[in-house]
């Protein structure tokens, strides 16, 4: 067994583990690095009550914890199955090396967590989104980020 396999069953047992303790869906994800798991993380939405609580976003916390760090760094990811479009941005914040998956967002669908609907709001106007986003106040909330430039002892990300 490469390691690539072995990373992947690391975090197969996690969603496991998940499932058996009644946590959430099927789905887990670990984070290593330098060979070593340093973040483990399955679905808990349900029994968080979190829709945030997805495998790879618990893995991503777990993984800044340990290391200290907000972003990961000379890190690679597994997980289960293809990210899920809120996942994916996750990842995309956190800048690990790698994405290793397993099933893909067809796979997914088929077990019922499809995510088809997300991806298809995302190129449309605010107003003909299934959810409305409607701007407020956007002169006002525009001075939080002359704030933030000001700022001196701001942490960049």
């Amino acid at each position: 067994m490469d390691t690539k396999d072995k990373f992947m069953r690391a975090a197969i047992q996690e969603a496991y583990r998940g499932m058996d303790n009644n946590e959430g869906g099927p789905f887990g994800c670990i984070v290593v690095k330098n060979g070593k798991i340093v973040g483990r993380g399955n679905n808990k939405v349900t029994s968080t009550n979190d829709p945030t609580a997805h495998a790879e976003v618990i893995a991503i916390r777990d993984a800044c914890k340990t290391l200290n760090s907000f972003q990961l760094e000379d890190c690679d990811i597994y997980t289960t199955c293809e990210p899920c479009p809120m996942c994916l941005g996750a990842i995309y914040w956190a800048r690990p090396n790698k994405v290793y998956f397993g099933s893909n967002k067809q796979d997914a669908a088929l077990a019922g967590f499809d995510d088809a609907f997300i991806y298809d709001e995302l190129p449309l106007p605010f107003n003909q989104r299934s959810i409305p986003f409607i701007q407020v106040d956007r002169e006002i909330t525009l001075k939080t980020f002359d704030y933030w430039d000001k700022k001196e002892d701001k942490i960049q990300y």
